[in-house]
């Protein structure tokens, strides 16, 4: 008797151990193992009601499947969280196992690799058993024909209150008294099933337009620029720079003193408005908006998008003979996505050689960045055109501090700005005072600004062509303005400048306070109409 009960708990811990297992690395401690899954008493109620045979075993099996996927689904969630900070899309990730294989195998070599796939097939299985074994110690329990029912009623009341639990979470609907303390694991598959619908309606959608895209076959892409290309995301960057009272003043007059200095050297610019598909975060749905040509606006379609097979404008270079990089100074852990993006070469947080100290989350000033991207990809052997996405990071949250331009044959590994990283009040600090994390933005974003104008004017000698834009809006606390909108603006010789006039934009660099924007996801089929030998017998 005391050997069954034995197996009685031994079994149920396996159950609940399954069910509490974390999926995100927040998650991770000893206060999981106290949470109460609400599906275990819904899980051993309904296996004390069932009677033994071939359906029983068949329910056991069905059982067993669904709560190793969960288990799969949950590790999946917390790799992923624990690399890129997001969750486990199963439609849209599946292609980044490849990669992740092929840069476990560049990391550790082919035996480790194999060792881990091994190791985690065994671990599957092993779990697979003890689950079998769990289900079977329950379902042979005999109470009887009445407690039989008592059981199964019981199992169904626990299941309605896990189901209402989960709806709740989901946002579907809410409970006047949530259970305190309850997990409800059958969330992470609810979750998922929502998620591979919304993803494969997407991916139809995607692969629709990749299937049907003008340019897939196009010849004579951008062969109309005879240099090179620098796509430059300035992070937070938005419309209240340049209609927010507390934020134009200064802006303003950081674009009229570079649009001056900028003409003087010879160069020709023009700007509009693009929305967004995001605000306050998110940069890389932009960022993938842009590339792309089709409208990224969360995560599921992010991945969708990936997945679909639709060449992006860097795909577009790479083909008409560009060398396609990315400079990611922010990207500080493994980018397996970056293989499906058209980039040839891809420069993170490691690759750019900086060796001062953190502006808090900014891992490197954008002086530095622009710096490392030049002697890395611009001053190289490479006789080829370059066609480069920077993503810049000195204007992200929390913006502080805020560093100042320096000599730029001064600044060596980046040491050069270390008093700066020290300096000032820290986050926890300035955040206490809305004014304050207003104020700092408003520097960071001049700083960012004064930094990409200042570039530019130091390469008027051989301008490259350089589209510069805002990610996105700040949060709408800090910027004050609710709109999607950011400034776009295009600097480079006249003859290339000039072929931008069709989509009447603002000589300059300040927009016409009454341009309509014009969505993001334009910009990719724009750019390639614009710069791309005309189609012969279409006249343009």
């Amino acid at each position: 008797m005391i050997r069954r009960v034995g197996h009685l708990i031994l079994a149920g811990l396996v159950l609940h151990l399954v069910l509490v297992q974390p999926n995100h690395p927040a998650a991770l401690g000893w206060d999981a193992l106290l949470l109460f899954p609400l599906e275990l008493p819904v899980i051993l109620l309904a296996l004390v009601a069932l009677r033994p045979g071939r359906l029983e075993k068949a329910i056991r099996a069905i059982l067993v499947s669904v709560l190793l996927l969960i288990v799969v689904l949950k590790t999946a969630d917390f790799g992923m969280f624990t690399a890129l900070t997001r969750g486990f899309n199963p439609v849209a990730d599946l292609p980044l196992i490849e990669a992740g294989l092929r840069l476990a195998n560049g990391a550790v070599g082919p035996f480790l690799t194999v060792a881990g796939v091994i190791a985690a097939l065994v671990v599957l299985v092993g779990v697979a058993i003890a689950l079998w074994w769990a289900t079977g110690v329950w379902a042979r329990v005999s109470v009887g024909r009445v407690p039989n029912r008592v059981a199964l009623v019981t199992a169904i009341l626990f299941g309605g209150l896990a189901s209402a639990e989960i709806g709740q979470a989901m946002g579907r609907w809410t409970l006047p008294t949530p259970v305190p303390g309850a997990a409800f694991t059958a969330r992470v598959a609810v979750e998922r099933t929502l998620m591979v619908r919304d993803t494969l309606a997407n991916l139809r959608q995607f692969a629709e337009a990749a299937a049907q895209d003008r340019f897939a076959d196009r010849t004579g892409l951008l062969n109309e620029i005879d240099r090179d290309v620098l796509v430059v995301f300035v992070e937070s960057y938005g419309r209240a720079s340049l209609d927010t009272p507390l934020y134009a003043a200064t802006h303003r007059a950081t674009l009229h003193a570079a649009e001056a200095r900028l003409e003087a050297l010879g160069l020709a610019m023009r700007s509009g408005i693009l929305a967004a598909p995001t605000r306050g975060g998110q940069s890389w749905l932009s960022h993938a908006t842009f590339a792309n040509g089709l409208w990224v606006a969360d995560q599921t379609s992010y991945g969708a998008v990936l997945a679909s097979g639709r060449r992006t404008l860097f795909h577009m270079a790479q083909a008409s003979g560009f060398h396609t990089a990315a400079v990611m100074p922010q990207i500080t852990l493994d980018w397996p996505e970056s293989d499906l993006m058209g980039f040839e070469t891809v420069l993170a947080a490691k690759d750019l050689g900086y060796e001062g100290l953190p502006f808090n989350w900014v891992t490197m000033p954008d002086q530095f960045t622009f710096a490392a991207m030049d002697r890395a990809l611009r001053s190289g052997p490479d006789d080829r055109h370059r066609f480069i996405q920077i993503a810049l990071g000195s204007s992200h949250a929390p913006w502080l501090p805020v560093p100042e331009l320096v000599d730029w044959d001064a600044i060596g590994n980046g040491e050069i700005f270390n008093p700066m990283a020290a300096a000032g009040d820290p986050p926890d600090v300035v955040w206490r005072d809305q004014d304050r994390v207003r104020d700092q933005y408003r520097k960071a974003i001049d700083y960012a600004l004064n930094v990409v104008f200042d570039y530019a004017a130091r390469q008027a000698d051989a301008p490259p062509l350089i589209f510069v834009l805002g990610d996105h809006q700040a949060a709408s606390f800090v910027a004050l303005d609710e709109r999607p909108d950011v400034p776009m603006h295009v600097i480079g010789p006249d003859h290339l400048v000039e072929r931008v006039a069709e989509w009447g934009w603002t000589d300059g660099l300040i927009p016409d306070a009454g341009a309509a924007p014009r969505p993001m996801n334009a910009m990719r089929d724009l750019i390639l109409e614009t710069f791309s030998s005309p189609v012969e017998g279409n006249g343009s």
